[in-house]
């Protein structure tokens, strides 16, 4: 029998007979450890289960219990299982689809009754009753008619309508999946054994269309989440509890900052509040792009799909597009643009550039578009108007290092400002990617060469990088532990080349060459980075981002003038500032203040007005006792400044 070469992670070769289980490999080759806790593996960049055989020399990496991805996998699993619970207690049922989301999975049945609280307990039960039982979960591969016949047998018309859907894209073959007696249509991969899933929770039910179609018969979508053990959940719950009490949309409108309508759904309304949180970030932002280089520009919001034709998005990514009719041709050959990269493309090829212009870094905040599903929308995470705080930077090849090093400090002095930590994950080249190995290997030396130079610790993600290069994206830590996904720096070799959109510039030899696209964003979209802010700062913002900075409180009415005074000169130095003249008491007012979570209340009585001053309080209470009008504009001004 013939031997293959299996290249891990760190570069180590080892030699295996061919066709030997991954699993197998693991145990005898690397260790018995590792084959204990491994949930799944990545043969090449592909996923697969550890039962797959290596039939070739290959790159293979293993996905252990302590790896989010691994959790990922573990939730599909749990997906599966709870199907299964529900067919087990409820009989008649038929299942559709249920893939793993952030946090967890669901999956979506038919029946005519809703699930109901009691119902969700037993299939929870149950669901941990498979999970316990130990089955492993075995992969099929059997040919299109043998799979819609055994869902027709089943009664489950809408596998069927999923695997006649596959079929018309042109597969001969499907994989099929079961645990125990139960079976489903699925790509995968799934971990060893139910029993690896650990522990799973249902959170809740919902309503939701068959394929998100109000037209389509309406399904029942259960919500769970797993984890590989109870302390992994009961962390989970209490961070949960504590996320509810600070979620966006509920302090959205306890603080007042934004609204939404059903006439403009994923499109928000800013308060006067709200907006001036989003402009204060957005100067912020511009500040620091014009002080570390970069141009801004403002391109078009309407285009005739030829430019989307050149970038690729028209074939790929059109049903995500809103479409406008042309007026003379009555096809909706025009779009609201999606991003900005296409328009900036556009606007570098305007004008011939020389290799001493380069880097050209252009920045914009412009209005952009996408038509997310309606059942997919949720507060501002999850909209359909937004901006970003976008950029693109145009170099040579030699300058990519010192624009990933730029990038990163612009990026850590933000998230430090904020209080933000984060993680860097290195991508490197997917299987499936544009370009030779040489110049791959000169895009991921140059990002590596400049994290390293940095000192910067970053997780190294093989295989995740996009087709066009390799990229770094940022983790944020909020403060209580969860991770968002938020910057992004991308290497593009694609957009510049003849076939898309021909970007050139002269070099010092007196001919062409193209230069390389940095795709860049910090905040990514305003909408979503002020959700996390307001649930990371639970609505109770810095002095400088704080919608209101400052309310004057008076103790009588005869005290409205020289507040009104105050107001006029906090406001002349460039502050936000209210005075609440409601005919409340000053103990309504101040509780008032506080629960806005504004930053300072200044409370105005006799001793105030006769003495010039002002008594400041804190958010949170701390009284600062009384002091000179000039010494609490020298405390403004240290707390309110910008970082």
């Amino acid at each position: 029998m013939s031997n293959v070469t299996i290249t891990l992670p760190d570069g180590t070769k080892k030699e295996a007979p061919a066709g030997v289980k991954i699993a197998d490999f693991v145990k005898d080759s690397i260790g018995p450890g590792l084959a204990k806790a491994a949930v799944f593996a990545r043969l090449d960049g592909q996923d697969v289960d550890l039962t797959r055989p290596i039939e070739k020399d290959a790159a293979l990496q293993i996905f252990t219990s302590k790896s989010p991805e691994a959790l990922e996998v573990a939730r599909h699993d749990a997906a599966h299982i709870v199907a299964d619970a529900v067919q087990r207690l409820y009989p008649g049922t038929q299942v559709t689809i249920g893939p793993s989301i952030e946090d967890g999975f669901y999956y979506d049945f038919f029946r005519e009754k809703p699930f109901t609280p009691e119902d969700l307990e037993k299939i929870e039960a149950e669901a941990n009753k498979i999970v316990q039982a130990d089955l492993p979960f075995r992969r099929e591969e059997v040919q299109v008619a043998e799979a819609i016949a055994l869902f027709e047998k089943m009664g489950e018309k809408f596998k069927v309508e999923i695997v006649n859907d596959i079929v018309a894209k042109g597969a001969k073959t499907l994989t099929l999946y079961r645990h125990g007696d139960w079976v489903d249509f699925c790509l995968g991969p799934h971990g060893p054994s139910t029993a690896k899933v650990g522990v799973i929770k249902i959170t809740k039910s919902s309503g939701a269309y068959w394929r998100g179609d109000h037209r389509n018969p309406m399904l029942q979508r259960i919500y769970g989440t797993a984890f590989f053990d109870k302390k992994a959940l009961d962390a989970w719950l209490k961070q949960r509890e504590e996320a509810e009490k600070r979620d966006h949309r509920r302090l959205g409108k306890e603080l007042d900052l934004f609204h939404f309508h059903p006439f403009a759904p994923g499109s928000a309304f800013w308060t006067p509040k709200g907006t001036a949180i989003y402009t204060a970030l957005s100067s912020y932002m511009r500040k620091l792009c014009l002080d570390n280089g970069y141009v801004e520009i403002k391109t078009p919001l309407l285009y005739n799909k030829g430019l989307w034709e050149i970038s690729g998005h028209w074939g790929k990514y059109k049903e995500n597009m809103f479409l406008v009719e042309d007026s003379d041709t009555k096809e909706h050959d025009f779009s609201l643009k999606p991003m900005n990269c296409p328009s900036h493309h556009l606007f570098y090829g305007f004008k011939k550039h020389s290799y001493r212009d380069l880097p050209l870094r252009f920045h914009t905040q412009d209005v952009l578009h996408r038509n997310e599903a309606a059942g997919s929308l949720g507060g501002l995470t999850r909209v359909r108007q937004f901006a970003q705080d976008d950029a693109h930077i145009y170099c040579r090849e030699d300058q990519i290092a010192d624009e990933t090093k730029r990038f990163v400090q612009l990026l850590d002095k933000v998230y430090n400002a904020l209080g933000l930590t984060y993680v860097p994950k290195f991508a490197t080249r997917p299987p499936q990617r544009l370009g030779d190995d040489a110049l791959w290997d000169k895009a991921e030396g140059a990002l590596k060469s400049a994290l390293d130079g940095l000192g910067l610790k970053y997780e190294l993600k093989p295989g995740d990088g996009a087709f066009y290069g390799p990229k770094l994206d940022f983790d944020v830590c909020d403060s209580i532990g969860r991770r968002w996904q938020l910057g992004t720096f991308q290497v593009d070799y694609l957009a510049p080349s003849k076939d898309r959109f021909d970007l050139t510039y002269i070099g010092e030899d007196n001919a062409e060459h193209r230069p390389v696209v940095l795709h860049r964003a910090i905040f990514g979209s305003f909408e979503r980075f002020i959700a996390i802010l307001i649930e990371h700062f639970s609505g109770a913002f810095p002095c400088w981002l704080a919608p209101v900075q400052v309310t004057l409180v008076t103790v009588a009415d005869r005290h409205l003038d020289y507040a009104r005074s105050l107001k006029e000169k906090l406001r002349g130095l460039g502050y936000r500032v209210e005075l609440d003249e409601r005919g409340m008491t000053m103990q309504a007012k101040i509780r008032e203040a506080q629960l806005q979570k504004i930053p300072f209340t200044l409370v105005v009585g006799d001793k105030e007005v006769e003495q010039q001053a002002v008594a400041p309080r804190r958010y949170g209470g701390e009284d600062l006792k009384t002091m000179p009008v000039t010494q609490f504009v020298e405390l403004l001004q240290k707390e309110a400044a910008v970082p």
